[in-house]
């Protein structure tokens, strides 16, 4: 069964999807050795624009809405070379994925936040590319999504999970973000859907879509580029970082450990894993952040289970042995901890 999809002349194909070997050629492993870390790739600070540690959201909890707003009109766009000319954008919300495509187009995985479009277009020109010709939304939350309505006035399709369509076109407040997060303009809303899993082409390069079961929201979608062996996971991976659980919308910590057991499945030693938040990764990353999650997941269980309150809980710091590492972000310990708690 194939559709295809026509945009500004493009075409892209869809099929039912197949199973993909997760294998690379020893040419394609070696050309990205030199881009796994943030530090390879960024000499303007220590601390990427991708991990979100921006006004002091390490000695306090800031509201994450108005950090990502803050850091997305302050950074620039850091471009990160990976495979088989994909490439990752940083400092616009959540990592964005560009494939240009031929005829200066491209197929581009998340669309980061509104306020950057001048400074994505820039990076995207340097590549070649004036328009997007299709644009997958990992999940909906605005720091993936926001940039969809002007992505679409360039002439893309917009595609993402049912549960994400029916997200961006809903009135949801999200409390830990103290932000009510009403309906998107219909040019901004997908129009084709993938409940389970597909695979396009784009550009030559075969891309599987594959829905997560609810764990970060109730409507993620990864975008596995299969020859190139590059996963795009969405917020299912916050590398060095706690993530953000979405109650609202479906989230919970044992979802979130599902789908960190999905990534691992999905993945081989060589692959190149591109989080939603933080530096590139590998399939040993994707298990220690399995790990801390489940670990986090029992402390507080027990914590929980012995009758304590969430502030008590939260006093008790179980998050501890794991801050050094993975509480320096935008989520920190205490509200990590609420939200594990709400869960278990």
């Amino acid at each position: 069964m194939k559709r295809q999809l026509n945009t500004s002349g493009k075409t892209l194909t869809m099929a039912l999807a197949t199973v993909c070997a997760l294998s690379v050629s020893p040419g394609l492993a070696s050309a990205g050795a030199g881009h796994l870390r943030a530090h390879d790739v960024s000499s303007a600070r220590t601390l990427q624009p991708g991990t979100l540690d921006v006004l002091g959201a390490r000695r306090e909890q800031k509201n994450p809405y108005e950090v990502i707003n803050a850091a997305a009109a302050r950074d620039p766009i850091t471009v990160t070379p990976l495979r088989d000319n994909i490439y990752m954008f940083q400092g616009s919300g959540g990592n964005i994925g560009v494939l240009p495509t031929g005829g200066h187009g491209a197929f581009m995985v998340d669309a980061g936040v509104a306020v950057s479009r001048q400074k994505i277009e820039g990076a995207l020109k340097k590549l070649g590319v004036t328009h997007v010709d299709n644009l997958v939304n990992t999940h909906w939350h605005f720091d993936h999504t926001d940039g969809n309505g002007w992505v679409h006035e360039d002439g893309a399709t917009i595609i993402a999970t049912p549960n994400t369509l029916h997200d961006l076109s809903s009135t949801i407040r999200v409390e830990e973000w103290s932000h009510t997060f009403t309906p998107v303009p219909a040019g901004a809303r997908p129009t084709v859907t993938i409940p389970a899993e597909r695979t396009l082409t784009a550009g030559g390069q075969p891309v599987r879509l594959r829905a997560y079961s609810p764990g970060h929201t109730n409507g993620d979608l990864s975008a596995y580029f299969t020859r190139a062996n590059v996963l795009f996971t969405g917020d299912t991976y916050w590398n060095g970082l706690y993530p953000f659980i979405d109650w609202e919308t479906g989230g919970s910590i044992d979802g979130m450990i599902r789908d960190a057991d999905q990534n691992m499945a999905s993945v081989n030693a060589a692959t190149i894993v591109v989080p939603g938040h933080g530096p590139l990764g590998r399939r040993a990353d994707l298990v220690q952040y399995r790990d801390m999650l489940v670990s986090i997941r029992n402390r507080v269980a027990d914590l929980k289970h012995q009758g304590l309150s969430v502030e008590q809980t939260v006093a008790a710091k179980p998050t501890k042995p794991f801050d050094a590492k993975w509480g320096q972000g935008l989520i920190g310990p205490d509200l990590f901890t609420k939200l594990v708690y709400r869960g278990v």
